[in-house]
């Protein structure tokens, strides 16, 4: 095999690869959209939320949009370097090269705003917070969401366990926090009067949870950029080299 033909068999591996994820990502995207018992139509239904959650609750069809484009690119670099079309390669260099951009851009976009999500999360966090005190207990389907996701992050509340205080189920169940705050207690888990510290709330799990794998999110990054960059080199290699062999 030349080194023509390795190229080949590399951009077919690599872009079936894309492809793959493409389909993932188009999948989790369709099933968030569908899904009526997820956390993003939870957060659609908070009462007195800021406007710019309503950017946030779009991330299904970001997640759509983002897998469609990922299916593209990978049947364009797959089909491009097994049927050798210069046409295909052609294109599939300049939606990568987009796609660099956009990520560049976005990269910069998210420093310069840190501050605004900030605040952003904060304005989600007061109307999460007043939600549950209207709600948990009373209304099936948020009392449903919070507890499957607390099993699953074992944590409590948004912010911690005081936020069921005054909740539906905290005055009908003599003051008591729910037993997801407490897990590994056989009795009711009792109130923050009895001495008694819960678990830490789901946002600051999260949080502590992107800090502590920041250096992998970066390290992931930058290798979906070095890919991209070695992707777009060897298209354009594929494209001179069948552009001089058909010449």
């Amino acid at each position: 095999m030349g080194c023509f033909g390795f190229l080949k068999v590399m951009m077919f591996v690599f872009n079936g690869i894309i492809f793959l994820a493409g389909a993932a990502i188009l999948g989790v995207g369709i099933w968030v959209k569908v899904d009526s018992g997820s956390i993003l139509n939870f957060l659609g239904k908070i009462e007195d939320a800021p406007a710019e959650l309503t950017q946030v609750l779009n991330v299904g069809y970001l997640l759509i949009a983002i897998g469609a484009l990922l299916l593209v690119i990978g049947f364009l670099g797959c089909c491009g370097a097994i049927r050798e079309s210069r046409c295909m390669l052609l294109m599939f260099f300049i939606i990568v090269l987009v796609v660099f951009i956009a990520e560049v851009a976005g990269a910069v976009v998210i420093l310069v705003f840190r501050p605004l999500a900030d605040k952003l999360f904060v304005k989600i966090g007061k109307a999460a917070v007043q939600n549950i005190r209207k709600d948990y207990g009373k209304n099936p389907d948020i009392t449903g969401l919070w507890n499957t996701t607390m099993t699953t992050l074992q944590c409590c509340g948004f912010y911690n366990a005081s936020d069921f205080m005054g909740s539906p189920y905290y005055v009908d169940h003599g003051q008591l926090y729910p037993p997801q705050c407490c897990p590994g207690l056989s009795s009711p888990c009792p109130t923050a009067a009895d001495g008694v510290t819960s678990i830490s709330g789901c946002f600051p799990k999260i949080k502590q949870l992107i800090d502590d794998n920041t250096v992998v999110i970066v390290a992931v990054a930058l290798g979906i950029a070095a890919l991209e960059i070695c992707a777009m080199a060897v298209s354009m290699i594929l494209y001179c080299k069948i552009k001089s062999s058909r010449g």
